[in-house]
């Protein structure tokens, strides 16, 4: 569990990085939106090969749909929840968050993270972290990081108020990678694989609420072909174990 939870921090610090580079430097929309859609790609990829093959191989298919279908069903609800309560832009990279709420804003970060967090705790019990996932979680931390930073900071957030931000996100990605460590093991069999679909469902919904929209509003049609090249690398590191 507490390599679990290390692992998780090591996700989620991607957010700090992204935000020292938000503050310090100025970094295009254009490699926001490439890494954003690589990252998209990875995650499309571990979801596939780390969660629902292997609860295919557990429970019956059409069980493994419906759970993914209401993990994404709850993430987008609280998506839409914190939408309401004024943290529906804090990822945009032009500043609309001035006219969010700030705890919205947290908490609606913190939603982000979950569902990564929790399928990278459970790739542990694979005798070691998914090489893909953990690659996927960075490069879609990395840009999410620069991109709602870039936007605070022309909200007119403080420095110091952005990190202090991203160390609590960072601290909930972690116990959410040891918490998914400890409650999503596969070995409890067919239960174990309806939660696995729950994980997969909801972070798909995140990726295609939080990832795809902004990169495709910079890429456009160049979006579909960075996804697929973030899914082939995936394929290609999905057997290797950190």
């Amino acid at each position: 569990m507490i390599a679990a939870f290390l692992w998780g921090a090591l996700g989620a610090s991607a957010l700090v990085i992204g935000a020292w580079i938000a503050y310090t430097g100025r970094p295009s929309k254009r490699l926001i939106a490439v890494v954003m859609a690589l990252g998209t790609g990875l995650l499309i990829g571990s979801v596939s090969f780390e969660l629902i093959d292997e609860a295919i191989e557990n429970s019956d298919p059409g069980m493994v749909g419906l759970m993914a279908l209401v993990g994404a069903g709850v993430f987008t609800l609280g998506d839409w929840w914190l939408a309401r309560q004024g943290g529906g832009d804090r990822k945009d990279p032009e500043g609309a968050q001035a006219e969010g709420q700030a705890k919205a804003i947290v908490f609606g970060s913190v939603l982000d993270g979950v569902p990564e967090s929790f399928v990278l705790g459970l790739s542990l019990h694979e005798g070691g972290v998914s090489l893909a996932l953990l690659v996927g979680v960075l490069l879609s931390n990395l840009p999410e990081g620069m991109a709602s930073s870039a936007g605070l900071r022309t909200a007119g957030w403080a420095q110091g108020r952005v990190m202090r931000m991203w160390l609590l996100v960072v601290v909930a990605a972690a116990v959410s990678a040891a918490l998914g460590y400890v409650l999503l093991d596969p070995m409890t069999g067919a239960t174990g694989a309806l939660v696995q679909s729950f994980a997969a469902g909801a972070l798909l919904a995140m990726v295609a609420n939080t990832l795809l929209p902004e990169a495709f509003e910079v890429e456009g049609i160049f979006t579909g072909s960075l996804v697929v090249a973030g899914f082939a690398v995936s394929i290609m590191l999905s057997n290797i174990q950190a």
